[in-house]
């Protein structure tokens, strides 16, 4: 195939806000043993699909995704960082919560599938005619970031994201599975990571592992969004202020320093949540607020739960009347998680005054 098709399709990938392209083939992903081990380990946590003998076949084998497949397109586009936001690492305004970066904008889910419409429209268009494709933005069963990697994207951090040496890491991920031949990238092979830590000496809950994975049952962003059930009581004192994901690992990390500016379309469309109001928030309030959000994936029970427990190690008193109300939520979910902040915030004024 041409190489200008390919450099054609990079340009129109960056036109429509992709910022890093890469090609690569369907071939075995070079570290899908390290994703068996770490279902083995269970460290997927609640996530079953993951498990699913289906899925496991799949994401072994792209071609059983689409058994046309001659070569897979990989896509990349930023989002802020919490620093070109003007975050500042350790200061919050009193009573706000906080939402991973990636999260503040629209809906990604909502967002990237209209591009990668038209980027394959765009391929069509120049050869003439349609093509086998299967496109996907976490939603398919593929192992995104090994296949970055190996289109030339970026490197496997020891915070599992995937860095680019000259943009960082806030990137979303997307793919184009395509039933043409395309030269592929070369891959990234070096790892910039070094002796460097900093990712696994900041994370409250000490999910991240060695092998560059992390065990999912304890990671803040499974606990506020994955995580359907109650909250384990011995993390909840360590999530501190999070409320829905977690960018601390991210946010640590030397090389995002060099992150660029994000996408317009996830730029921060909502304020920073205060946190007893959004307790207070209605099944309709609340479907209404986060329409469009990531968000909305938690649920409205999920959300207040997460809200719970982060008022409770803010430990703010004036949380308390909020809370005293959510002990009557129709979700028992709710409920519990309350009684746990109201039982924390007491406690902790009771050793105040001895």
């Amino acid at each position: 195939m041409d190489n200008s098709l390919k450099q054609s399709i990079k340009d129109k990938a960056r036109q429509l806000g992709f910022t890093l392209a890469g090609v690569t083939t369907p071939e075995h992903p070079p570290h899908y043993q390290t994703f068996e081990n770490w279902l083995q380990h269970e460290h997927h946590g609640a996530m079953g699909y993951l498990a699913d003998e289906r899925s496991r076949l799949r994401r072994a084998d792209p071609k059983l995704i689409l058994p046309e497949c001659k070569s897979i397109l990989m896509l990349a586009v930023p989002y802020d960082s919490p620093l070109s936001m003007g975050e500042v690492p350790g200061v919050r305004a009193r009573g706000e919560g906080r939402i991973a970066s990636y999260a503040l904008g629209e809906d990604y889910h909502d967002v990237l599938p209209q591009r990668l419409q038209a980027l394959v429209a765009f391929i069509e268009e120049q050869l003439g005619h349609s093509i086998p494709n299967r496109w996907y933005t976490d939603t398919g069963p593929i192992l995104e970031r090994d296949l970055a990697q190996r289109a030339g994207l970026g490197w496997i951090g020891k915070n599992t994201c995937l860095i680019n040496p000259r943009a960082g890491s806030y990137f979303l991920l997307a793919e184009i599975l395509l039933g043409i031949e395309l030269e592929p990238d070369f891959p990234f092979i070096t790892d910039h990571c070094g002796t460097c830590t900093r990712c696994l000496d900041a994370c409250p809950t000490h999910c991240i592992l060695p092998d560059r994975t992390l065990d999912a049952r304890r990671c803040i962003s499974y606990l506020t969004i994955e995580l359907k059930d109650d909250i384990p009581t011995e993390l909840r004192p360590l999530m501190q202020d999070w409320i829905f994901g977690c960018d601390i690992c991210q946010m640590v990390c030397p090389w995002n320093r060099f992150a660029k500016e994000g996408d317009p379309a996830f730029a921060n469309s909502i304020p920073l949540p205060i946190l007893t109001e959004n307790l207070a928030l209605t099944p309709q309030a609340f479907n209404q607020r986060f329409k469009k959000s990531p968000v909305k994936r938690a649920k409205r029970r999920g959300f207040l739960r997460n809200v719970s427990v982060a008022l409770g190690n803010t430990a703010d008193e004036e949380s308390l009347p909020a809370l005293r109300k959510s002990l009557e939520d129709q979700e028992p979910m709710v409920r519990e998680h309350a009684r746990w902040a109201i039982e924390k915030i007491e406690t902790n004024k009771k050793e105040r005054e001895l």
